[in-house]
């Protein structure tokens, strides 16, 4: 398995009448219980915000991410991201430098140009990679904020994504850090966690933003208590 570091499916809209209903704005008791969840999770661990996005597959993940990206790049962010692969990888091609190098015995090789660099790490271990291990590869405090797709086992902050289509069980019953749920559907369960709009990035965005201004907050009162 290599880990590699490096710089540089449209679905369907649900009827937005009864979805309308079940969402928490940013008005209302829900938003009180939003800030209260938030502010429960929204705890410093890294340099920046880590938030991750976790589901079943097929829900739309990497859609979503790659509809987010723009809207947060707009913001003036500087934002990495982690993904989770279940399989072997490899980004490098057969026949290139890089390659032949790595295959003829490099246990790691780092490429670089005028606009990019790529590390790969190499690991004969066939453990599944560990996501604190990974984000102090990616380099959090270069950056204003982390998304992380998948490591839905992992003990970190994170959104749920649920497609009704799917009929697959929700996770954050069984999650506590789950700090919002993202569907397509009402979803009745959901109690006081906020509900999201699957299908709106800008309103999954606003609230990644808003996520984003706690954690800072959180981490400037936990400085300035290290200071007295």
């Amino acid at each position: 398995m290599s880990t590699v570091c490096s710089r540089s499916e449209s679905q369907p809209h649900a009827d937005q009448k009864t979805l309308a209903a079940d969402q928490t704005r940013v008005s209302s008791d829900d938003q009180h219980h939003s800030d209260t969840a938030q502010a429960r999770h929204a705890t410093p661990s890294y340099p920046c915000p880590v938030l991750g996005f976790v589901a079943y597959s097929g829900t739309g993940k990497t859609t979503l991410l790659r509809q987010l990206l723009p809207l947060l790049k707009q913001r003036g962010l500087r934002i990495g991201v982690v993904k989770h692969a279940h399989h072997s990888f490899d980004i490098d091609t057969p026949g290139k430098d890089s390659y032949e190098l790595r295959k003829a015995g490099a246990d790691r090789m780092l490429i670089g140009s005028r606009k990019r660099f790529a590390l790969m790490v190499e690991h004969d271990d066939g453990a599944e990679p560990d996501l604190h291990g990974l984000l102090a590869e990616i380099g959090t405090s270069e950056l204003d904020l982390v998304l992380v797709e998948g490591f839905k086992h992992e003990p970190y902050d994170k959104i749920e994504l649920h497609r009704r289509q799917l009929d697959r069980p929700l996770l954050f019953p069984h999650d506590p850090h789950v700090i919002a749920i993202a569907s397509d559907a009402p979803v009745t369960e959901a109690g006081t966690l906020p509900r999201l709009d699957l299908n709106s990035p800008i309103e999954i965005a606003e609230f990644v933003m808003h996520y984003s201004a706690r954690w800072r907050t959180a981490s400037d009162t936990a400085r300035e208590e290290q200071q007295t």
